[in-house]
């Protein structure tokens, strides 16, 4: 009995034996030397083939052991040391990726011989240092013996890392040409299988759609917008005023009557929804401005039939609650609508329009710096066209016109006075009150048109010409003060004027219209070239 217990003792392969041997005579040793420049000191960046035969690999015959404390596999080694008790499976080991204890289970159950060392993969250079964690032979793969610390054959279990410890160091080794081609290879088949993709919009069916021609990189683009949500009545001469991502629609009329109605229009999801407003809700109008002031929206004039106003609404968009401002002065705008409104700085600008009897082209200023309390002043007065012959110094009083804000300039182009559709364009100087009319040779006529400003650029959209509603897309160079026509791709909205236009997310959304016999519900998408327009966005100035 002593002699086989004796002999049990001997055999270096007891595995009860290597165990005793790894909990008891493991002990730091003094020297901290950091690890030679073969041991890679992370190993994410390698496949498990070249982790496992680096690991596999015997220690050197008298190399001096790198402290544990100095492995960056230190921590999942010790847990991979007590992989065999269940009751103490750590956090780490249960995060291993499933290809990694595939690998280490091939390993355990793979025999090998104590004797015979497996060669390091040519990745590797050889070295004659070791650690008890990972160790390296020399090139002509002769067998040492491991020192302290190693285990029944030489070898040390393979130190399995967390997807955690893998993603929060990346590894500073070179890889060879043979590596990079089996790490990629190894990438590659663990790639993530594909997901079903839902086309949205939804495609159209090639037997039924449309034949258009495609649009190259640098066009434009008609679509028709898949729009959901609550049903919205077909409009004319309302409201679109984009706040955040959200393009409000209010008023307007059908052909039978004006509404008062608030709707919503999501740009993003293409989503209508009906708010539930509260407090003093304005009376059905038509042909009124609304003005975004922040979060909040300005309502001026308009009308409903014979009926003619020159009332302010704001509309908090985060509560959707109306209430009148108090206007501090006498001095009021006269009733009007199919005027136009711009904000500059802290005052709202009102041009033109029509009170029921004659056009008007007077400029007034609503202070908006008190949403609470606020005061007209009358900047620029009305005036009667000169005699014949006489150059005008300011343009003919209209309604239906359009007017954009660029720095203190407002642009005004376009209207009509009840008799005459006109196709001038007018500079309003706001800080020194000065008119200045633009001489360009070739002229649209344009009347209840959309003018929307994209960098350089004002895009006109729609409207009547004189003679009959058109869908074309005029783009007037605001540097150059010249007229161009770019052609457009897609299938586009049939013509039509009294419209709605927004800029969100390098399109023009235009809602609704009338074509002088329909009234519309339709949204339509102009998809932009943006790129093509932005070589002066930034800086530019008007000089006329």
């Amino acid at each position: 009995m002593a002699d086989s217990a004796r002999s049990s003792d001997k055999n270096p392969r007891s595995p009860l034996k290597s165990k005793v041997v790894r909990s008891q005579k493991i002990s730091p040793p003094n020297d901290s030397r950091p690890p030679p420049p073969g041991v890679p000191d992370d190993l994410e960046d390698f496949s498990d083939r070249d982790i496992e035969q680096h690991r596999r690999v015997p220690s050197a015959p008298g190399g001096p052991i790198i402290p544990r404390s100095h492995t960056p596999g230190h921590l999942a080694s010790k847990s991979q040391d007590r992989r065999r008790k269940p009751s103490e499976l750590s956090i780490r080991q249960r995060s291993q990726s499933a290809s990694q204890a595939q690998a280490s289970q091939q390993a355990r159950t793979t025999p090998t011989s104590a004797n015979t060392p497996r060669p390091p993969p040519p990745s590797f250079r050889p070295s004659n240092t070791a650690s008890d964690a990972t160790t390296l032979n020399s090139n002509d793969g002769s067998e040492s013996t491991g020192g302290p610390g190693s285990d029944r054959d030489g070898r040390r279990p393979i130190a399995m890392r967390s997807t955690s410890a893998i993603a929060a160091k990346p590894s500073s080794l070179p890889l060879s040409s043979s590596s990079t081609r089996q790490l990629s290879t190894t990438v590659s088949s663990r790639s993530a299988p594909k997901g079903q993709h839902i086309p949205f919009p939804p495609l159209q069916d090639p037997k039924t759609a449309p034949d258009v021609p495609p649009a190259p990189s640098s066009g434009m683009y008609w679509s028709r917008a898949p729009v959901s949500g609550a049903p919205h009545t077909s409009l004319r001469a309302h409201t679109t005023t984009l706040v955040g991502s959200n393009i409000f629609v209010f008023g307007g009329c059908d052909s039978r009557a004006c509404f008062n109605e608030l709707y919503v229009f999501d740009a993003d999801a293409f989503y209508w929804s009906v708010p539930h407003v509260t407090g003093e809700i304005p009376v059905p109008l038509r042909a009124m401005t609304c003005t975004a002031v922040g979060k909040k929206l300005v309502i001026f004039g308009g009308g409903d039939g014979p009926a003619y106003y020159n009332d302010i609404y704001v509309l908090d968009t985060t509560n959707f609650r109306w209430h009148r401002p108090k206007i501090i002065g006498d001095r009021v705008p006269s009733k009007r609508r199919a005027h136009t409104a711009c904000l500059y700085k802290n005052g709202i600008y009102i041009f033109g329009g029509g009170d029921g009897v004659r056009a008007l082209n007077d400029v007034w200023r609503l202070d908006v710096s008190d949403m609470n309390k606020m005061s007209w002043k009358l900047v620029s007065g009305p005036e009667r066209a000169p005699p014949p012959g006489v150059r005008e110094t300011r343009p003919k009083p209209r309604g239906y016109h359009t007017a954009n804000m660029v720095g203190s300039k407002l642009i005004i182009f376009g209207g009509s006075d009840g008799g005459e559709c006109f196709n001038d364009v007018w500079v309003y100087d706001v800080d020194a009150h000065i008119w200045k009319a633009v001489s360009i040779p070739q002229t649209y006529r344009r009347l209840s048109h959309t003018a929307t400003l994209v960098g350089s650029y004002l895009f006109i959209v729609g409207g009547h010409d004189g003679n009959e509603y058109s869908n074309d897309v005029l783009l007037l160079n605001l540097v150059t003060m010249t007229w161009d026509r770019r052609r457009v791709y897609g299938l586009p909205p049939s013509g039509r004027g009294y419209h709605g236009t927004v800029l969100y997310d390098s399109r023009l959304f235009i809602i609704g219209g009338f074509d002088g016999s329909e009234v519309f519900s339709d949204v339509w998408m102009l998809e932009l070239a943006v790129h093509a327009y932005y070589s002066q966005i930034s800086h530019f100035t008007i000089e006329v």
